[in-house]
């Protein structure tokens, strides 16, 4: 599974999970100051399920209705990189699915929303 970081996912993050063998690109390495529905574009066009801390992608793809892979949202205050890292690769290792699903990552809790 492939993902793209947000920009509002700090480099040293990325390149944390990058160093855990997990298959994440930054969306600063591609482009940067574009709409929400231009990132979604380009995770899809990537096949890449977004992560991300933006509230806003859960009303673009749950009202608006627009295509996703997949989002993983950040729902907590960070306090380190290390401690999002952390937080992201305990959530890829868990039961829940990715593909095709929302996520909602709080430090203690996921919750998954199946995407049609």
């Amino acid at each position: 599974m492939k993902f793209l970081a947000d920009e509002n996912i700090s480099q040293k993050v990325v390149n944390s999970l990058r160093s855990k063998g997990i298959d994440i690109i930054s969306l600063k390495e591609l482009t940067s100051g574009v709409i929400d529905e231009t990132v979604l574009y380009i995770a899809n066009q990537q096949q890449r399920v977004l992560i991300t801390f933006d509230s806003d992608f859960s009303e673009l793809i749950f009202k608006q209705k627009l295509k996703s892979r997949g989002v993983i949202l950040l729902k907590f205050t960070p306090r380190s990189s290390q401690q999002v890292a952390e937080i992201i690769s305990n959530a890829l290792k868990s039961q829940a699915k990715i593909e095709a699903h929302f996520l909602i990552v709080r430090e203690k809790k996921i919750r998954v929303l199946r995407l049609k």
